[in-house]
């Protein structure tokens, strides 16, 4: 009987939002995982898809990506963008969320978001 050698200790990423390994700084990042760049399929799709859009409120924007909302039937959405988008949102101001796609609307700017 032989003994095996014990795998090398596998770090947890227990709590990180999908996507967010790989990269170190929003400057420069060219990924389009979720929460990074926009691209342009998932920008046709939401297009397409008008009626998944969710109303909602900014209620927390915070310097390292993560934004909360309130939609308006009380349902609660952590999201997280690469960038900080504190100088572009803040609390209170109306947004919308498209449920499939991951995509965040604020006036005429779409960011892509993953859910925290």
């Amino acid at each position: 009987m032989s003994y095996r050698d014990p795998h090398a200790a596998t770090p947890s990423h227990a709590g990180r939002v999908r996507g967010m390994r790989g990269c170190e700084t929003h400057e420069g990042c060219t990924s389009d995982r979720p929460g990074h760049g926009l691209n342009l399929v998932q920008a046709r799709l939401v297009h397409a898809t008008p009626t998944k859009w969710v109303d909602a409120l900014v209620v927390e924007v915070t310097p390292d990506g993560f934004v909360t909302v309130a939609d308006l039937v009380g349902g609660v959405r952590r999201l997280w963008h690469h960038a900080p988008l504190g100088d572009v949102l803040a609390a209170g101001e109306p947004v919308a969320v498209h449920s499939v796609y991951g995509v965040l609307a604020h006036a005429a700017d779409r960011f892509s978001v993953a859910i925290a």
